[in-house]
This record gives C-alpha cells, structure tokens and sequence, in this order.
C-alpha cells in the first residue's frame, strides 16, 4: 500500500506539473558571422530530432514556435561550424538569442584526411557496413535509402584499424517504412574493428512524407510500433509515472553480489527526484538494466546477438555517469554522457522518431 501512495502522489504531482507547464513556447534569434557580425541569410534552425525547423531571414533572423518540453537547437551554415544549445521553457523571454558561427578551420580536417587513407570505391566496399552501423539491420530497415550516398567519403587506417566517415553535404534520407524524409548533418563516424566499436554524432530534422489514406494508416501503425518500447517511450513513462503499467522493469548490478538486483519502487528517492520547475531527475547509480515485457525481441536482433530465439523481452541498458533530467516531451541531457546498450542499441536511424511525436 505504500508503494501504490508514493506512485500515486507522485502521478498527481506530475500532472498538476504538466498541466501548468504543457504551452507551447517560442525562440527568437539571429544568426550572423561571428567575425563580421554580418547576419547569415538561409542559415538552417532546427530543433535536433523533430519536425521543426526553419530558416532565417534576409537580416539573419528566425522564429520558432516550440511544444513544450526540451530539445537541442541546432544551427548550421555552408562553411561554418555548426552551433548546438539545449534549450527550453527557460530560454523562451524578450531577449533575442545571438547565435554567431565561427567559419570552419579547413587545416584541421586537411591534417586528419592526410593521416588517413580514402577508399576510392569506399561505398562498395563499406557501403553494406556503413548502412547497418548507421541506419540500423531491424526490420523495414531496406525501406530507409540513403538518397545522396555519393555524398560519402570512407577513410581507412590501416595502423588504428579504423574506418572514418565523412559526408559533403547534409544526407537525404527517405525512410518509406515510418514515412519520413530526413535531414541529417553528419558531424562524424567512427569505427574501430578492434574492439568493435562505432560511434557517430549528427544532427537530424525530420519531414513528414505525404502520402495516400492507405500509406497514412501504415506509417501510424508502423510508427506506433516502433514507438513502444524504445528509449523515448521509456523517458515519457518514466516522466509522467506510468513506468509499470507501460511494461517496464528496473534491476540494476548489486556491487555485493555482482548479480542483477530488480528494482522494485523506480521512484525512490535515491533514484528519482521530481523537480520544481517540472522536470525529473534520474540519479546516477550505475547501469540501469531496462526490461520490456510487452514485446518480443527482433528474430533478427536475437540472430545477431546468438540468443535464444524465444527470448520472451526487450532487455536494455543505459550508462551514465551523472544525473540526467528528464523534461515532460522526453528529451533529456546531457545526451551527450548517456550511453544506451542492448536493444535499445540495436534500433538505429531506421527506427528513430522525433521527440515531437504524439501516438495519439
């Protein structure tokens, strides 16, 4: 019984929040150089991992009107550095948001191209383990083309043994299975064949595809399922308190035992703290094991990690080493020191959904 009042204070709490906080709310900015100061017409601003984006004015200005929650604001130019800010509520007021871009140092990326060798037919030869590392093997992933693959240049380093990528110009990806087109500016990716590690670090705005009222029913569902059970589905349950009821299970390794211990209240408060401003904190305690029992693991996915193919869940994990906050649409940060593992590791590009997406 006091498990269920501690859930249920905290649910009305949440909502009491939500409801004072849920309005939309707007960013208004300029861009210009930041030598010169001259404004920068046509600069992209857009909101990492959305809908919504723009572009600015002839006197380098933008508008955004922004749902409520958190996102990282991204500004990109032709030649210039690109600038991301997490922003929010907080950020909305009478000032002006000055964003100045710095031009980019083409001595560095000449020096790091030169340390490398580039792989003159480098989509034939890694095009196949570019698209898997990137776009993700789930299923419907042969759905997700990458329009502009030329585009791409593949670096090989025989003494790191390291596979460099880099793109000339933002990639256009059409993902026919969710019915999206996608923007997506890479910033970088690496692989290290080593110890089998790939990390990459972009920026992607999302455009809904226009389509029948048939294809329109099969990205609602499609896109509902991918929904369910990924890692923005878990931060909303997580958030608004309807964690259990979702489906979802905590345990986390016993530093005594060295096993898996299930946690039971995923809102005590050595792991969970409401905030004023109506944001959730997530306390760090190590890695936190993720389990989702209203679903069965891909067939792919369990062929690729060798398991058993009746394994009956989703399993998870996340690594971070500081608290993280969670804000009401599921956005968190910093996003840059969460690590997510397993499953949810396994959906990639192919699967991704904007943080403004509503499966209502």
């Amino acid at each position: 019984m006091k498990l269920y009042l501690q859930f249920t204070t905290l649910a009305s709490w949440l909502l009491l929040a939500a409801s004072a906080w849920a309005q939309p709310f707007t960013i208004t900015g300029k861009v210009t150089d930041a030598q010169t100061g001259q404004p920068l017409t046509g600069a992209s601003v857009f909101c990492q991992n959305t809908t919504i984006g723009t572009t600015t004015t002839a006197d380098g200005s933008f508008r955004l009107s922004l749902p409520e929650g958190g996102y990282d604001l991204v500004v990109s130019y032709n030649g210039y550095e690109t600038f991301s800010s997490r922003i929010g509520r907080g950020t909305e007021g009478g000032d002006i948001l000055e964003v100045r871009l710095k031009v980019k140092d083409r001595s560095l990326e000449e020096v790091s191209i030169v340390a490398t060798t580039e792989v003159r037919d480098g989509w034939n030869k890694y095009g196949a383990f570019f698209r898997g590392q990137f776009l993700g093997m789930t299923e419907g992933v042969e759905s997700c083309v990458i329009e502009n693959a030329d585009s791409l240049r593949f670096f090989y380093s025989r003494k790191r043994d390291r596979l460099k990528v880099t793109a000339r110009e933002p990639l256009r990806i059409r993902n026919e299975a969710l019915g999206y087109r996608i923007r997506y500016e890479l910033d970088s990716f690496t692989h290290e064949y080593g110890p089998g590690n790939t990390e990459y670090v972009g920026y992607a705005l999302f455009e809904e595809m226009e389509g029948t009222d048939e294809q329109q029913k099969d990205w609602k569902e499609k896109r509902q399922d991918a929904y369910f059970g990924s890692i923005l589905h878990f931060m909303r349950c997580y958030y608004d308190s309807t964690f259990g009821i979702n489906g979802y299970e905590l345990s986390r390794l016993d530093p005594a035992t060295g096993n898996s211990k299930r946690i039971y209240d995923p809102y005590d408060s050595t792991l969970f703290i409401a905030l004023e401003d109506g944001d959730a904190m997530l306390l760090s305690i190590g890695r936190l094991y993720v389990t989702y029992t209203q679903e069965k693991p891909e067939v792919q996915y369990l062929n690729f990690k060798k398991e058993r193919l009746n394994s009956p869940f989703q399993k998870s994990s996340l690594d971070f080493p500081e608290s993280i906050v969670i804000e009401r649409n599921g956005y968190c940060y910093d996003q840059k020191q969460i690590k997510a593992l397993g499953y949810w590791a396994w959906e990639k590009l192919a699967r991704l959904l904007p943080y403004d997406y509503d499966p209502d």
